[in-house]
């Protein structure tokens, strides 16, 4: 009964209640003015209409745009007048428009160095053409040399992190999507506290909806208690607007900006197996030092003036290196090492682009690893036409999900990658959250974005891109360890499929998009 009224009365779903309230009650108020004025019916239905071809003609994802074609000609009456009301909200453009300026007074701050676009040319002419797509659309640069560490579970980067904090001198810079409190974050934040009484410069945000149930209402205060500072992204407001759909979904911890840290793992006790609600929890991480660490630095602080309105000099966080941490990283062995956004206002889709690119630019392989298998048209191209070019293609998928409908959907993307000869596995042990990309003993990619429309379309997202780097070796192993607890997907298992689930599959791809 406690766990019920806990549930009853959480943020969450007392939100939501308010949000569907609001749905309800303009759906009732548009059709009982249909009731006395006549051409009212019509005029929505004229409005709609019009919607549709306004959408048809946008420069978007096809697939997204057939998502939201499809439901607005289903509900005529109210559907085009709600994309509209959505789309087209001031607040949106004031929101993004304030964002695209924080970013170009960070980015154009930091040219790239034309040395390393040199070597990269000499050595990699095919990478070039990426390196300029990043640094044009997200305004990060690629750099040479520094230490990368790859971390195949939760625990490991749990450990790393621990030792990493307790050597801040400056600033502790933390930004997840979800934070909860735990042994992980609690363990954690008691070493915040201290280097904050330190004063060590510490600063934690949060994403408003994907902590929404694992911290307590005004929980900033708390922190703020402690010397820490902290601010919520985008909280999560019972009113309808565009903005709660872009969440920070990103990762990241940097420590004076020679250390950074990004990947899939949140800081929440499952990422560490401590909590098991869905089996065996596999995700990964990566810790980056020298200067490509900084650019996690320039991540944190677009977002952290954003929500703070209050902006100061980029300068004064630059990483100071020693003698000895400079001939370090300039002897390592890690070649190019690449941090990069991806913001849902620029329109670009870096995060896509890139997959993209390592697909289309591989001969031997491209080994993958994601929790949501949600493809748009290009992907789906991108990927069976590598696997038709004889391109070793694999992509490992959890076996247990943390969503039905996620599961559901990726099962109709499953029987059509498979008869192109892409090769589809399932984590046995449980969930699977990393999100991976290797290909050709040369390059990798680690972050937080995801293959489904959220982290490719909505979100706001960042990763680490990694030429001839030994953690493009560390990627590669652990894919291949990896594979050792997975099943194989064949097409046998879709003869013994229930009729009604292909049906339910294929119905939830068609919505995929707007889940």
């Amino acid at each position: 009964m406690r766990k019920l009224l806990k549930v009853m009365f959480s943020q969450i779903t007392i939100v939501s209640f308010l949000l569907i309230i609001q749905l309800l009650l303009a759906a009732a108020s548009l059709m009982r003015i249909s009731e006395y004025f006549l051409y009212f019916d019509i005029f929505l239905k004229l409005i709609s209409i019009v919607t549709v071809v306004i959408i048809v003609n946008r420069h978007s994802n096809p697939t997204y745009k057939l998502a939201w074609v499809i439901p607005i000609l289903m509900f005529p009456m109210f559907g085009g007048l709600f994309y509209l009301f959505i789309t087209g909200q001031m607040h949106t453009r004031l929101f993004f428009n304030k964002l695209t300026s924080i970013e170009k007074r960070i980015t154009q701050s930091y040219a790239q160095s034309p040395l390393v676009l040199n070597e990269i040319s000499e050595k990699f002419p095919e990478r070039l053409n990426t390196v300029r797509f990043i640094n044009n659309v997200s305004g990060h640069n690629a750099y040479h040399g520094g230490a990368a560490t790859y971390f195949s579970v939760g625990e490991e980067k749990f450990a790393s992190l621990l030792k990493e904090l307790e050597k801040a001198e400056r600033y502790i810079f933390i930004e997840y999507f979800i934070i909860k409190e735990g042994k992980m974050w609690n363990t954690i934040l008691e070493i915040l506290k201290r280097k904050a009484s330190e004063g060590v410069d510490v600063r934690v945000m949060y994403d408003g909806m994907g902590s929404l149930s694992t911290l307590p209402f005004g929980y900033p205060k708390k922190l703020e208690g402690y010397g820490i500072k902290c601010r919520v992204f985008s909280p999560f407001m019972p009113f309808l607007s565009a903005t709660q759909n872009n969440r920070d979904h990103r990762k990241i911890l940097v420590i004076d900006g020679k250390v950074a840290y990004t990947g899939g793992i949140n800081l929440s006790d499952e990422y560490i197996n401590i909590d098991y609600p869905y089996g065996h929890w596999k995700d990964m991480s990566v810790m980056i030092k020298g200067e490509a660490a900084f650019g996690f630095t320039q991540m944190f602080l677009h977002l952290w003036w954003h929500t703070t309105k209050k902006e100061e000099d980029i300068k004064d966080f630059e990483p100071s290196f020693t003698q000895e941490e400079k001939s370090l990283y300039d002897n390592s062995k890690c070649g190019y090492v690449m941090p990069y956004s991806d913001i849902p206002q620029d329109k670009y889709q870096t995060g896509e682009f890139i997959y993209l690119d390592i697909i289309n630019k591989a001969k031997k392989y491209v080994y993958i690893t994601t929790p949501y298998l949600i493809l748009d048209n290009e992907m789906m191209v991108a990927l069976t036409n590598a696997a038709h070019s004889g391109v070793d293609v694999k992509i490992i998928c959890p076996l247990i999900a943390d969503h039905w409908y996620a599961r559901a959907v990726a099962y109709s993307y499953y029987k059509e990658l498979i008869a192109a000869g892409v090769k589809v596995y399932e984590y046995m042990p449980g969930f699977i959250h990393g999100k991976t990309f290797c290909s050709d003993d040369e390059i990798a990619v680690v972050g937080s974005i995801n293959l489904d429309y959220r982290s490719l379309y909505l979100h706001f997202e960042c990763a680490a891109w990694f030429l001839d780097c030994p953690v493009v070796y560390s990627v590669l192993n652990d894919f291949k360890d990896t594979l050792k607890k997975c099943q194989l997907i064949t097409p046998e298992y879709f003869t013994k499929m229930k009729p009604l689930k292909k049906i339910l599959n294929a119905v939830l791809r068609i919505f995929a998009p707007l889940m």
